[in-house]
């Protein structure tokens, strides 16, 4: 990192890996000649036609998405996705729901306006700490889809296998899309608000079987419905431009780390140095369950609130930003996503051990 930088810890919006915000800084003005910047031109201008399609392709090379399933750039954020879903899938029936955190849960309350919500699983009353095995799911049969989320940002807990349903798998890959190679394959609609892993807030990408489109609910609105924006290629209306250049800059960086398989081994890295900490440590303690633990964002406290606040206070002071943990779970949260360099688990090990030394 240069010296005039921390590390940001934020779950998001979050890190952006530097030689991507370079490349960005040198073509703000003058976008390769056109005279102008991105965030000028028309999403109807060649030049964005060009920037478009070159980071759908980059996109679905990088992901390894198949020629059944369509590449939305979207906007409204995850959120706007648990509406969006249940309207497009759900058909007024019912859709089972993992709740393994708050966006889950976020996601099963929204979707009960339109149809009936089958809770498979909830891990509520263990604080979110871990996640259930394939044979604690409870199933319906004839569910329209399963729906869970990858990684939970506030508890830090990840699955770590695929999910077997029987019915269209859609998962919410938000923290972390693009830090392991993933079957799309298998899935039925993956979506990701891009501000942890992707790029900057204000694009959410879709990744959608196109066999599943053309089902929405009668009075579901033209910029929700998948079958409208895959026929409009994304472009009802005037798209997040400057995200979906950004986008194209990041995935050239993943790309130049190894694609999605480079960035696995990255992470298990970056993780295992904190969680080892952890686990060695007599102040600290990690929150996740083993087994369960998410490589994109370590939750731990002391189990005290003011010495949790004394140490993110302590690591802010040494250039570790944004360590304090979401409202609904206290303590610290680290969120290590991909342009987060190894230097920076580094320097927060150190700065758990120099902290525990004073305190223990």
């Amino acid at each position: 990192m240069t010296e005039d930088r921390v590390y940001n810890f934020s779950a998001g919006p979050s890190i952006l890996p530097e030689p991507v915000l370079q490349r960005a800084r040198a073509e703000l003005m003058n976008y390769r000649g056109t005279g102008m910047s991105v965030m000028e031109m028309s999403h109807r201008s060649a030049a964005f036609s060009e920037i478009f399609a070159e980071t759908k392709e980059k996109f679905r090379k990088l992901m390894r998405v198949p020629g059944s399933h369509e590449i939305l750039f979207l906007q409204g954020g995850a959120t706007l996705q648990f509406a969006a879903i249940p309207m497009n899938l759900m058909e007024g029936g019912t859709a089972d729901y993992a709740i393994t955190g708050n966006f889950s849960g976020k996601a099963a309350k929204e979707a009960e306006k339109y149809g009936t919500v089958n809770i498979a699983f909830s891990t509520e009353s263990c604080g979110h700490s871990r996640i259930p095995a394939q044979e604690e799911l409870r199933l319906t049969p004839d569910a329209k889809y399963f729906y869970y989320c990858a990684n939970n940002t506030i508890y830090g807990t990840e699955w770590q296998y695929v999910p077997e349903s029987g019915s269209p798998l859609v998962c919410d890959m938000s923290s972390d899309i693009l830090s392991r190679p993933v079957d799309v394959g298998k899935f039925g609609l993956i979506y990701a608000g891009a501000q942890k892993n992707l790029a900057p807030a204000g694009l959410t990408v879709v990744i959608v079987d196109k066999s599943l489109a053309g089902r929405e609910l009668p009075y579901t609105p033209q910029i929700m419905s998948y079958e409208t924006m895959i026929r409009h290629d994304s472009l009802l209306n005037t798209p997040p431009c400057w995200c979906i250049y950004m986008l194209s800059l990041m995935l050239d960086w993943v790309q130049e780390q190894g694609g999605a398989a480079g960035m696995e081994q990255l992470k298990k890295a970056r993780a295992q140095l904190v969680y080892d900490c952890l686990d060695d440590s007599r102040l600290f303690h990690a929150h996740a369950e083993k087994g369960s633990r998410s490589d994109m964002n370590v939750t731990f406290r002391t189990g005290d609130a003011a010495l949790d606040a004394e140490f993110i206070a302590f690591a802010a002071a040494r250039g570790l930003a944004n360590l304090k943990g979401h409202k609904l779970a206290g303590g610290m949260r680290a969120s290590l996503y991909n342009a987060m360099p190894i230097e920076g688990a580094e320097a927060l090990v150190r700065t758990i051990k120099e902290f525990e030394r004073n305190h223990v």
